[in-house]
């Protein structure tokens, strides 16, 4: 079964042309980034982690930050590492504009290459049928008006499928990219409150010295 589809995928991509082969790892590329992100969020934003961040956030506004620092002793994400660095030191806007930045790039690992697939793989696609359609012309213009039209129109549906390949490749990324997104907003909100729990008692124990 797999020599048969290695065999229909080899036939694919000839009849496709030299744009397919680009595009095909353009898709490989882009499910395995996808794949690295889908993992990475899930362990980063898994069930349960609102209630854990809750619990961490109240904590962090009784200044109880002893027990904070215990709840995020074995914590390894984004939340975890930022907290830790924030109670290492006094708190200032300084500080807190390098640890979220300092944690921004786990954020948003990958997503200027998965944006590129987006936007290239329907360019290439288009690029592969104008070049399949001026094909199809040069035979018209060898064979003149004796040319089996047959044959213009199997060569102009050959060079269809890079637009098909080039939107499918697309799509396939457009989706997970999304999704990635909103959950890199849904980080940056939570890490606001927890920076917002740190600065709370901090500031008011500021205000009464």
């Amino acid at each position: 079964m797999l020599e048969l589809f290695g065999d229909n995928l080899v036939d694919l991509m000839n009849r496709g042309g030299v744009v397919m082969w680009p595009l095909l790892a353009m898709s490989v590329l882009g499910v395995t980034l996808c794949l690295e992100r889908m993992w990475f969020w899930l362990s980063t934003n898994r069930p349960g982690r609102r209630e854990e961040l809750g619990r961490l956030a109240r904590l962090l506004r009784q200044g109880d930050h002893e027990k904070a620092m215990q709840l995020v002793a074995k914590d390894r994400s984004v939340y975890g590492k930022m907290v830790v660095q924030l109670l290492d030191e006094p708190v200032t806007d300084a500080l807190v504009v390098d640890v979220v930045e300092s944690q921004r790039p786990r954020l948003e690992r990958f997503m200027p290459t998965l944006s590129t697939i987006i936007t290239a793989a329907p360019m290439l696609g288009i690029l592969g049928t104008v070049l399949g359609i001026i094909s199809s012309f040069e035979v018209i213009g060898q064979a003149g008006s004796a040319g089996d039209p047959s044959l213009v129109s199997q060569g102009i549906a050959e060079a269809l499928l890079t637009t098909a390949a080039g939107l499918i490749v697309a799509l396939l990324v457009l989706i997970p990219y999304n999704l990635f997104r909103s959950q890199v907003d849904r980080t940056l909100g939570r890490i606001e409150t927890l920076v917002a729990a740190i600065q709370g008692p901090r500031t008011i124990e500021k205000s009464k010295d």
